[in-house]
């Protein structure tokens, strides 16, 4: 498929993700002509029959790949067309006036000339409840807390930067070093650093800032602040939600189906298959989706039902819920009671009464997810399908983060699994793009694949992903073939994964030497001549003689480096030195937190892991030092 997208403004582009997203009801990276029917019914907007019609025809006549979906590129590609026709104005506004999103005008030069951003007043008030509860005792955020909902207090709470950091360690905790926030005495550079630091922080554990900057975010954009904190808010909520975490999940198999299978599963399916574990066990029937198969609230309340019972079993807590709800014929007032007996598990979050009856899709995943995080009722000992003693391997740290740094890069669909979600080569040839090596679409086949075949498709692009690499990427690829991809080989997909990064992150170095292929040693002369600029205390020196050097386990020469490219950033009293030059495993873990947080505030997008420094990870610390050589030369040319 050809990409369409190059020619649309920044404003546009992020109107259209919203606008494709509010479509895409079902959350599958795709739009049907069902869902664009649901748009226009659902819109607060009188439109004929037959300019439905014709609306949709003109989409469905869009879908290139005859696949009867629509991706987010066609989408884009058939936007542009419609834009110039009679009816586009009418399309626009029918999109921005759905109930509960509000319009708003843009801020930018483009936007002012007449492209409206929109938001959900609902997403904002669900946001905002769980902020001010999660931080209610955070020191450091006490003037910005408790936060009005029904206002526009989020958008300015954000602008000094303070909360997103807070809210990304709430997420995936340790992820910022908090000594490196900017709390006191904050003028306009200082919470941009906080910001920079939230921003390059949200990209480290996976969620996408391609679009945003720091200066949207000072200036409180609704549709960006919502769209960011929904993206740090998600990873926190979805992170306990895999098998490795919670072998309990095993028993979610269904008769016959191999772990493997369980293992490829979202995280938003394996919480429809917990849901769907707890109603059969209630002898209830059992839902599809978490927006019309709840809003009559029968299946939350057999649910609570469920996991208060099993609660009570384990003796952890004494809670019966009532169920008289249920008799309620007022769908909206069912849901309130339903809400209050949630409230007796702590979790009444993220959804009102009208959330549940509207048939919010993204809020009431956001409800049962916390509801799992606190109250699994999953235990190994549920476990009867032969699969009692299997042992499962977590995630690794490498694997963790370059999946994350996919992510990162706004690949569709989101990498929950490593190996699983990249068996279609699809991921891959997203990356290639990233790293501006052509990929001829028309050669891709692309979902969703015939049940007769499916995996021969596959298989064809994953043997044109390893073609790329080897014939235009000049890729290191020897013994590997696209049959390793297809069955999720980790050593081969890492292989290919490394390299993919790898020039990625150098690739900026290459814009700035005119093209000129950077070798390591490049790299490693300049953060030694770098640092030759730099005589450390009693004129001790830092540099490094590799990337495996085993000074790099103080994270000293880094933060040497850093205070070369950006003079008293460093917080001397902060860094440890050791005795005799000596650090404890605890001091240095220290140092590697506080280096790689001083690295992103001063504008380093690392995707490093403070595990990496310390453990001198040889990859990963060559992608940081490429980072930080890219600022410094970006800083220099300035």
């Amino acid at each position: 498929m050809e990409n369409h997208i190059t020619h649309i403004s920044r404003d546009d582009l992020e109107d259209l993700r919203d606008a494709f997203n509010k479509i895409d009801i079902d959350n599958s990276g795709f739009v049907s002509d069902f869902e664009l029917q649901e748009l226009f019914r659902e819109a607060s907007f009188s439109l004929p029959g037959y300019k439905v019609r014709e609306i949709v025809e003109t989409f469905i006549a869009g879908d290139t790949n005859k696949d009867e979906k629509i991706s987010f590129e066609e989408f884009v590609s058939i936007y542009q067309e419609l834009k110039s026709k009679e009816f586009s104005e009418t399309f626009r506004r029918s999109i921005t006036r759905r109930d509960g999103i509000r319009s708003i005008g843009g801020m930018s030069r483009i936007s002012s000339e007449g492209t409206q951003h929109s938001y959900s007043d609902e997403e904002k008030v669900a946001f905002v409840n769980w902020i001010n509860k999660a931080l209610a005792k955070d020191a450091d955020c006490q003037h910005l807390l408790p936060m009005n909902p029904e206002d526009g207090s989020l958008f300015a709470s954000v602008r000094d930067g303070i909360l997103l950091c807070k809210m990304i360690n709430l997420s995936q905790p340790d992820t910022i070093d908090e000594r490196v926030i900017n709390t006191k005495k904050l003028t306009t550079f200082k919470m941009t650093e906080n910001l920079i630091l939230a921003l390059n922080s949200a990209s480290a554990i996976g969620c996408m800032v391609v679009n945003i900057d720091a200066h949207d975010l000072m200036a409180g954009k609704p549709h960006l602040v919502l769209g960011l904190c929904w993206q740090i808010i998600k990873v926190g909520l979805f992170a306990d939600i895999e098998i490795s975490r919670n072998e309990g999940l095993i028993g979610l198999l269904a008769d016959g189906e191999h772990l493997d299978r369980l293992m490829s599963l979202s995280p938003e399916e394996l919480l429809l298959r917990w849901v769907n574990y707890h109603l059969r066990n209630a002898g209830t029937k059992t839902i599809n989706n978490f927006s019309d198969d709840i809003k009559d609230s029968q299946a939350y309340f057999y649910l609570l039902d469920q996991i208060a019972q099993n609660e009570q079993k384990d003796f952890k807590k004494s809670v019966k819920i009532d169920m008289s709800g249920l008799n309620v014929y007022d769908l909206d007032r069912r849901a309130e009671l339903m809400l209050q007996q949630a409230a007796r598990l702590d979790c009444r979050q993220f959804v009102s009464p009208h959330d549940v009856t509207s048939g919010n899709s993204k809020l009431n995943m956001a409800f049962v997810a916390n509801l799992y995080n606190r109250h699994p009722g999953l235990q190994r000992t549920h476990i009867s399908n032969g699969l009692e003693n299997e042992h499962l391997e977590a995630e690794t740290k490498e694997e963790k983060t370059f999946r994350n740094w996919m992510n990162s890069l706004g690949v569709s669909p989101y990498v929950n699994y490593l190996y699983s979600d990249l068996m279609d080569g699809l991921i891959i040839l997203q990356l290639y793009e990233k790293i501006n090596v052509p990929v001829n679409w028309k050669k891709v086949n692309m979902p969703p694949y015939p049940y007769l075949g499916a995996n021969m498709k596959r298989l064809e692009n994953c043997n044109y992903a390893v073609n790329l690499g080897r014939e235009v990427a000049h890729f290191s690829l020897v013994g590997i073939g696209g049959q390793n991809l297809n069955e999720g080989n980790p050593l081969h997909t890492l292989a290919l994964v490394w390299q993919l990064m790898r020039r990625y992150t150098v690739r900026v170095l290459s814009d700035l030497g005119d093209g000129e292929k950077v070798r390591d040693e490049i790299i490693l002369n300049w953060v030694n001549t770098t640092l030759g600029q730099k005589r450390t205390h009693k004129d001790k020196d830092t540099q490094i003689s590799s990337f495996k050097d085993l000074r790099i386990s103080t994270s000293l020469p880094v933060i040497d480096l850093i205070d070369v490219i950006a003079p008293g950033t460093v917080k001397w009293e902060m860094v440890n030195r050791g005795e005799r030059g000596i650090l404890t495993p605890g001091e240095k873990l220290e140092n590697a937190k506080y280096a790689l947080s001083v690295a992103r505030k001063i504008g380093a997008r690392v995707y490093a892991l403070p595990d990496d420094l310390v453990e001198v990870n040889p990859k990963m610390v060559l992608t940081l030092f490429a980072c930080l050589m890219g600022h410094g030369l970006k800083k220099a040319n300035r």
